[in-house]
């Protein structure tokens, strides 16, 4: 099964890779986000894999992450694979002007056992999932911004510190 999804996000495309390619983040806005391990290789860099542990409800769910194209800031693809589930996920960032990156991530499942029957019967559950994250990677990337590049806020952080 494959599909595209795609968001605008409100920020320039440097700033979106800067939130997007920081695994600190990513507490931030994937939704039950327990831990990231790197496993082997150089962390952030093609052939690099790590242990990414989700709490879903009453059970964890572990996937194993390779990133197998890393050409920011246009483009990071990457494998997600966990029991029953293959994931390919290419996010390819688009200037859209200035201010506005237009994030699409083509996806492909390869599933097996019940899960392959889930998305061969619910396929559009899958596009709605990769839209969830996407929606909170864009308030989470658009709440930053304006914490981390509003001059009032840093005014008044510059403020605050001073004694």
């Amino acid at each position: 099964m494959k599909y595209e999804v795609d968001i605008d996000i409100n920020l320039s495309r440097d700033k979106v890779i800067a939130l997007f390619d920081n695994v600190e983040n990513l507490k931030h806005w994937q939704p039950g986000f327990v831990s990231f391990e790197p496993i082997s290789g150089t962390p952030g860099t093609v052939g690099a894999k790590s242990r990414i542990t989700y709490k879903m409800g009453k059970r964890d769910l572990e996937m194993i992450e390779t990133i197998t194209k890393r050409n920011f800031p246009e483009e990071f693809f990457a494998t997600f694979e966990t029991k029953g589930v293959y994931n390919l996920q290419e996010c390819h960032f688009i200037i859209v002007d200035k201010n506005t990156t237009k994030w699409k991530s083509v996806n492909e499942f390869k599933c097996s056992g019940l899960i392959k029957l889930i998305a061969f019967l619910m396929p559009k559950m899958f596009k709605k999932e990769s839209m969830k994250y996407m929606l909170a990677f864009k308030d989470f990337a658009e709440g930053a911004n304006w914490f981390a590049w509003n001059p009032v806020v840093q005014d008044f952080n510059i403020l605050w510190k001073s004694d």
